[in-house]
């Protein structure tokens, strides 16, 4: 008989164990999930940035000499990223791949224009830098015209403020839940053992003799959550690595390093803490408020 409830006991005790490193694994997961969030908001959003194209149309009368120019002038600003130059001949090609029909054959000549492509870098997609690039090339007597999605810039540009700004509210939030929570799951662990914590109070043990293994045990299921944390951080990371090799989320390790180190010593910290605010509570109780 006392060795079924012995066996019992250690079975909960374990389920009691596997519950706190759980819940601390999940937390500290999603936090990790948000850091990286927050590290590659901006990555993220200048590669959308980037995306947008401004078109610069020649006049039939370009010399290739001036094109050229052009472009070289172009590729040594600071504000561009990369430019293609675009035949009509190239053009028409992509419209006849687009439509699934040649529009030549109707019309009998080639309507479009030569062009220039140009990606410009994330700081400089702003309508303002957008018009003053714009006008820029106008200058350009063989220069027809400059087209670009000012909208698009607009709201791109809008979105991404309030996105920043939700992200860092989210943050907030969501670390004062996930100590709340992992503070919930400390509490209830040292709670199942405050009738020892009291008979060892009464035989005279010290408070500080008493919280040493609560706490180092809090520790060390903090260190194991914060590992399977890790863990399951890390296997997201390579996958949106390899499904989106654009972003080059590997590309900053001290950043990743500081943020999985972060991860780490939050688990430890916040579970130290709790332990030591849980069994200080159950320390100053008296006898008969155990029982409530």
């Amino acid at each position: 008989m006392s060795s079924s409830f012995e066996n019992y006991q250690k079975r909960r005790l374990i389920s009691s164990y596997f519950s706190v490193v759980l819940s601390i694994a999940l937390v500290l997961f999603l936090l990790g999930l948000l850091g990286l969030l927050i590290l590659n908001a901006k990555k993220v959003s200048d590669h959308f940035k980037e995306q947008v194209v401004v078109t610069i149309y020649l006049k039939e009368v370009a010399k290739d000499v001036e094109i050229k120019q052009l472009e070289k002038s172009l590729a040594m600003s600071n504000y561009v990223k990369s430019t293609e130059f675009v035949s009509k001949e190239q053009a028409a090609e992509s419209m006849k791949a687009e439509n699934g029909e040649d529009f030549m054959d109707f019309l009998g000549y080639n309507p479009l224009q030569n062009s220039i492509d140009v990606h410009l870098k994330a700081d400089f997609v702003t309508s303002e830098h957008l018009e003053t690039i714009k006008d820029e090339a106008l200058s350009k007597n063989f220069v027809d015209e400059v087209r670009y999605d000012n909208d698009l810039v607009t709201l791109m540009n809008n979105n991404v403020k309030k996105i920043s700004f939700w992200v860092l509210v989210i943050s907030g939030i969501f670390t004062v839940i996930a100590v709340l929570l992992i503070n919930s799951s400390i509490r209830l662990s040292v709670y199942s053992k405050r009738f020892t914590i009291k008979t060892m109070q009464m035989v005279g043990a010290t408070k500080q003799f008493i919280r040493r293994p609560f706490v180092w045990k809090s520790v060390r299921l903090g260190i194991i959550g914060a590992l399977v944390a890790l863990l399951g951080v890390g296997v997201v990371l390579h996958y949106l690595n390899k499904t989106f090799p654009e972003l080059n989320l590997l590309q900053n390790p001290v950043l990743l390093g500081a943020l999985f180190a972060g991860i780490f010593l939050l688990g430890i910290v916040i579970t130290w803490i709790s332990t030591f605010i849980a069994t200080q509570r159950f320390l100053n109780l008296k006898t008969d408020q155990l029982y409530y």
